[in-house]
């Protein structure tokens, strides 16, 4: 449900409204309400405030939202879908036109771009808006918007104007035809024509000022195990704009495939993808880039190493080991095994450069490395590794750390950020610099060790994100196998403390969130079922 402050200025007569308006998702910071309603004009625009210098990306998310308050024909939830609103109608204030307008002190400003601003660090992102939407006056309630036919969203940022639009979006109710339900239009014999629907806002006057809780809230999808057309791909960031999620972590490769074209080392696509036609070129991924952007979403991309490597095996076998083993078990948590050589300066050379070029693919910051579910055996047990490597455990973690080290490093040296999973942290003895951030999945109870460590953390608990928990056992043939973890239930997602444990000196570290899916067992076939 929305959130209801009160300010100076706003009179308990502002809460005399039958009904609250709770569609907004997230639930904005402060709401303020009153008992009005407003219809949309059938001419009802959005337009750029005096100086209008804002970004071109800003024109397209107009459109779109034109395209969403035309077409949705959203309704309320309630029984009769919201029929009985009509009543209410009759008469209500007009609203004309949302003007959208910077802050006075970014205003005359040079004009941003939607991909620089969602690419910016974390510490850097503005998300902040303010909507203010006039109603009708009664009485002698009194607010900071009249009686007028313009609503207003005013950010310091082209993204807040961005969140202010969907917010403004799912305030805006539909009802078949006009006021009176019995409007009729003549048109020709043989021909029907609906009245235009009628767009409505209850309870206005209305003002929300909002900004989010956490800089990183985000989707994981795995397109290794399963390929997911670019189609796909971009249903899926527009849903996550709903919801003003601001992240895609593509989990573009792993040990079943490996999707992504890399240019200086076409094998690994040509032999590790599952087609020729499932691959992800540069080109798309730009294209994708280009498409969340304007969605107010950044990529973070991930190529996983050293572990989840056989697909590289299928293009260069000498840099895996490992690899394809029949009796897997014991060499990996589940087939196919294989991982990338440690140790060797010819596969460290490679893992470098497949990495930053990857991380170089996308504008963001931050770049994922893995690092999760290595398997010591199957390095102790390759007859082609190199002795003094696998001497003794405590050889095998430095071969490890210095893999890590020198990816990061490279990392480093584009200007990227580097993020890990949880073991990195907690299963190896790894040194990493103080700005990794960490991804903890195993386990919720794991963020306060890795917080005593100091690094930042975004939660992907499995026992409260993973969405493909609960789907059964895929490893052999039992129809009695149940999934490594539990079905997660939508309630015990938003159950989710993600302060729990922490102390308020450690709070700072976290950066947020994201919903996880790993495509064992998902495809495009179910992802929007599963997802949403």
């Amino acid at each position: 449900m929305a959130l209801i402050h009160l300010t100076s200025g706003w009179t308990l007569k502002l809460l005399l409204a039958a009904v609250q308006v709770a569609a907004i998702w997230p639930a904005p910071r402060v709401q303020l309400e009153g008992s009005t309603p407003v219809v949309l004009s059938p001419a009802f625009e959005i337009i750029f405030a005096p100086p209008s210098n804002l970004c071109p990306d800003l024109s397209a998310a107009i459109t779109r939202t034109n395209s969403y308050l035309l077409n949705d024909h959203f309704s309320r939830v309630v029984v009769g879908r919201g029929s009985g609103d009509r009543a209410l109608l009759h008469g209500a204030h007009s609203l004309d036109r949302l003007e959208l307008a910077l802050s006075p002190s970014n205003a005359s400003a040079a004009p941003s771009s939607l991909l620089v601003e969602v690419n910016k660090a974390y510490e850097d992102l503005d998300e902040a808006y303010t909507l203010e939407i006039p109603g009708e006056v009664v009485g002698d309630v009194e607010g900071p918007v009249g009686a007028d036919k313009s609503a207003r969203i005013t950010a310091t940022s082209e993204l807040g104007l961005l969140r202010g639009l969907q917010t403004f979006v799912q305030l805006v109710y539909s009802l078949p035809g006009g006021v009176d339900s019995s409007d009729e239009t003549e048109v020709p014999l043989g021909h029907f024509a609906a009245p235009p629907a009628l767009r409505y806002i209850l309870n206005t006057p209305l003002k929300i000022v909002d900004s989010p809780a956490f800089p990183h809230r985000g989707f994981m999808l795995d397109t290794s195990r399963s390929y997911y057309p670019i189609k796909d791909i971009e249903r899926t960031l527009e849903v996550m704009s709903w919801a003003k999620l601001n992240v895609f972590h593509w989990h573009v490769t792993d040990a079943q495939s490996w999707p992504l074209v890399i240019p200086t080392h076409p094998k690994l696509s040509e032999r590790g993808a599952y087609s020729p036609d499932q691959v992800y070129s540069p080109a798309d991924v730009a294209h994708l880039e280009e498409y969340a952007a304007s969605l107010g979403i950044r990529i973070m991309l991930e190529v996983d190493v050293p572990g989840h490597t056989a697909s590289v095996a299928e293009a260069y076998p000498e840099m895996v080991v490992c690899a394809f083993l029949e009796s897997w078990t014991g060499f990996g948590n589940e087939p196919p095994t294989g991982q990338l050589k440690l140790g060797d300066p010819v596969v460290q050379t490679f893992a470098e450069d497949v990495s930053t070029f990857a991380a170089g693919l996308v504008g963001s910051r931050y770049f994922s490395t893995g690092g999760d579910e290595i398997n010591s055996r199957c390095y102790l047990e390759d007859p082609t590794m190199d002795p003094t490597t696998v001497a003794s455990p405590d050889a095998l973690n430095a071969a490890l750390s210095t893999f890590v080290t020198g990816v990061h490093d490279a990392l480093r040296k584009i200007d990227k950020v580097p993020v890990v999973w949880e073991e990195m942290v907690l299963a190896h003895d790894i040194a990493l610099e103080n700005d990794t951030i960490v991804m903890v999945w195993i386990s919720s109870a794991n963020v306060n060790s890795v917080a005593l460590e100091g690094y930042r953390i975004i939660h992907a608990a499995s026992d409260f994100f993973y969405l493909d928990c609960g789907a059964g056992g895929w490893l052999g043939n039992s129809s009695s196998l149940n999934s490594w973890c539990s079905y997660n239930t939508w309630s015990k997602s938003y159950s989710f403390d993600p302060y729990a444990n922490l102390t308020a000196e450690q709070r700072p570290l976290i950066l947020g969130g994201q919903a996880l899916l790993w495509s064992e067992q998902a495809d495009p076939n179910n992802l929007d079922s599963i997802a949403w």
